[in-house]
């Protein structure tokens, strides 16, 4: 598959590209995506949930009533969970929701993500722009020169620009990534994902690896 590569101003440039069909041509393979995004969002779990048990609770272990001739249940703590302030039964404990991957797993996530996006005509080429000092109005611009300024944007850069990122910050539909960095989960959030040009050898030799 061969894509032309835009400038800044949203003119092709007469340069095309060929992307690699063993990533962005293979058989998608669901399941892979499945796992892979299900563990990126379980590693972004705090997993610091708590309520109080029984045990727990201040208060009183005074007997409230007599064990029998009431008419009613036995009660024998204010802190049992059927009372208003009492503990919760089986509340939240901390714990650690990540788990492991297989990194041959992980890679065809990616490359199945990425074979939708091209499938989808998601992928925009751009040579590399950078900004002399963070503005956000010349980054939304460049974004509207593109024709993807109404849509959730994915802008995947070869090497961290501080300026770049900076001036992105403030635009909630976009997020700037490292082509090192990119996961299953932010290419499929995104409508279309802003590759820069020397993005995309970076990306080949990442998911070529065995």
């Amino acid at each position: 598959m061969e894509l032309a590569v835009y400038n800044s101003n949203g003119q092709e440039t007469g340069r095309k590209i060929s992307l690699s069909k063993d990533i962005f041509g293979i058989e998608p393979n669901d399941h892979a995506i499945y796992l892979d995004v299900k563990q990126i969002l379980a590693n972004r779990r705090q997993g610091t949930h708590k309520s109080k048990e029984r045990a727990e609770i201040a208060g009183s272990t005074r007997k409230l009533k007599r064990q029998k001739g009431t008419g009613g249940a036995r009660a024998g703590s204010i802190k049992s969970p059927v009372f208003v302030g009492g503990g919760r039964i089986f509340g939240p404990r901390p714990r650690d929701y990540s788990f492991r991957l297989n990194k041959k797993v992980k890679q065809l996530a990616r490359k199945s993500a990425l074979t939708y996006k091209a499938l989808e005509n998601g992928i925009v080429l751009v040579e590399h722009f950078s900004f002399e000092k963070p503005s956000t109005k010349n980054y939304n611009s460049i974004l509207n020169k593109l024709k993807v300024s109404d849509k959730k944007t994915l802008v995947v850069v070869p090497e961290m620009n501080d300026n770049l990122y900076l001036s992105s910050r403030n635009i909630q539909r976009s997020k700037v990534v490292l082509a090192s960095d990119l996961n299953t989960y932010d290419i499929l959030n995104a409508s279309s994902i802003v590759l820069f040009e020397n993005s995309v050898q970076t990306i080949e030799n990442l998911l070529a690896q065995n």
